[in-house]
């Protein structure tokens, strides 16, 4: 009788393993599993935008009593934020003056870090920059900054980066906000979803690599380019690398071709020796 009870043990555990095969999501706790709707944060802060009351609409508006930082700094855009309504565009923004004793031309630094605690749900807040006079008004069209992917090996060098020239001397002013044309892009990304993910030891579906939506709010970067974001910047990861044509083809491309003839040359004299050896040791044998 006493030997049954390992026996009714192992049948009991091996029926709730079997059992909870169909349910292991539910071992996730609520705050770790990925939320069902992977848009929903993004449509929320949409309409937060939306909602919200516009404060300016001519740059004449914006206050620029705040000098562009001489290297970038984080800057948090979003419910609270002072928000514009300009030629249909609506968007949180950041303005400054230029430092007058900068000397032209030089880049603009520029950081997005991924707005969301689950990769795949997540969105970036994508700038848009334009640089204005002493009149408030536009010195050349305004641009979307294009940002690129960079893993660097701490969190200040890791995130979404880009750049902007200022190279115009009747530029006095830059303000930095989100397009409607960037908002409604998105940037190429190479890292796993599931390895960001506590799901993913139940559900390991994920792509190698895929595309951050935009969305209006988010965590910026910005000030004047510094050698750590430069090399970032240079080093950054804009869209999947096209196929090789293979470690051999490369080499022989990169190498120059007399080393590859004098290899083959050299090869084949080896060859020919090795059979001219074997032949003279095989006639030299007697039965």
């Amino acid at each position: 009788m006493r030997h049954r009870y390992p026996v009714v043990f192992a049948t009991i555990l091996l029926t709730a393993l079997l059992g909870g095969c169909h349910s292991v999501k539910k071992l996730v706790p609520p705050n770790l599993r990925p939320p069902e709707n992977p848009t929903g944060q993004l449509d929320l802060a949409k309409k937060t935008l939306q909602d919200a009351t516009p404060c300016c609409t001519s740059f004449a508006d914006f206050s620029y009593q705040s000098q562009l930082p001489w290297s970038p700094k984080k800057f948090e855009l979003g419910p609270g934020s002072s928000v514009f309504s300009l030629n249909g565009q609506r968007s949180y923004f950041l303005s400054f003056r230029l430092p007058a004793d900068g000397k032209l031309p030089y880049r603009v630094g520029v950081k997005s870090e991924l707005n969301g605690r689950w990769l795949r749900s997540s969105y970036l807040f994508a700038p848009t920059i334009v640089l204005l006079d002493e009149a408030f008004q536009p010195v050349g069209e305004q641009k979307d900054v294009t940002l690129c992917e960079h893993v660097g090996w701490s969190s200040d060098t890791t995130g979404a980066f880009g750049s902007f020239d200022v190279k115009d001397p009747k530029a006095r002013y830059i303000v930095v906000f989100s397009s409607a044309a960037q908002q409604a892009a998105n940037t190429y990304w190479e890292q796993s979803p599931a390895a960001f993910s506590a799901e993913a030891p139940v559900n390991m579906s994920a792509a190698g690599s895929f595309k951050i939506p935009h969305g209006p709010d988010g965590v910026l970067w910005v000030g004047i380019m510094d050698k750590a974001y430069a090399s970032a910047v240079d080093n950054a990861v804009c869209g999947k690398a096209p196929a090789g044509d293979g470690v051999l083809k490369t080499l022989r491309d990169v190498i120059p071709v007399p080393l590859w003839s004098d290899s083959t040359s050299n090869s084949a004299k080896t060859n020919d020796s090795s059979s001219s050896s074997s032949t003279s040791s095989g006639g030299s044998t007697k039965p």
